[in-house]
C-alpha cells in the first residue's frame, strides 16, 4: 500500500503563488509516476502535471509556463510550484502515485483545497 499526504493549499489572490507538497509512504519503488490532479466544483477531475522517477514531466496546457512539478526521490515527495495563479485554478488538488512495474499500484491523497480570489 501507498499513502499520500498533501499540504500547502490555501487562499491566495490572483497573480500570487502557492507551493503544494505530497509525501508518499509505504511501498515506494519500481517504475512509478507521481502527479497532481485537480477537481473544481461541478467538474471532472483533470490532470495538472506528472513526473516519473526519471524526471520525465508533462503538464496540462492550462498550466504550462505557470506551474512547475518536481520530485525528491530520496524523500518520496513531489512538489507543485504554482505561480501566476488565476481564479480558474481554484479546485481541490489531489496527489497521485502510480506504479506500473514490478507490481501495479495506484493511490490518491485526500486532497488539498486551493482557492484563488480575483
Amino acid at each position: 500500500q501507498v499513502q499520500l499526504v498533501e499540504s500547502g493549499g490555501g487562499l491566495q489572490q490572483a497573480g500570487g503563488s502557492l507551493r503544494l507538497s505530497c509525501v508518499a509512504s509505504g511501498r515506494i519503488f519500481g517504475v512509478d509516476t507521481m502527479g497532481w490532479y485537480r477537481q473544481a466544483p461541478g467538474k471532472q477531475r483533470e490532470l495538472v502535471a506528472t513526473i516519473t522517477r526519471g524526471n520525465s514531466i508533462s503538464y496540462a496546457d492550462s498550466v504550462k509556463g505557470r506551474f512547475t512539478i518536481s520530485r525528491d526521490n530520496a524523500k518520496n515527495t513531489v512538489y507543485l510550484q504554482m505561480n501566476s495563479l488565476k481564479p480558474e485554478d481554484t479546485a481541490v488538488y489531489y496527489c497521485n502515485y502510480d506504479r506500473s512495474f514490478p507490481e501495479r499500484m495506484n493511490s490518491w491523497g485526500q486532497g488539498t483545497q486551493v482557492a484563488i480570489s480575483s
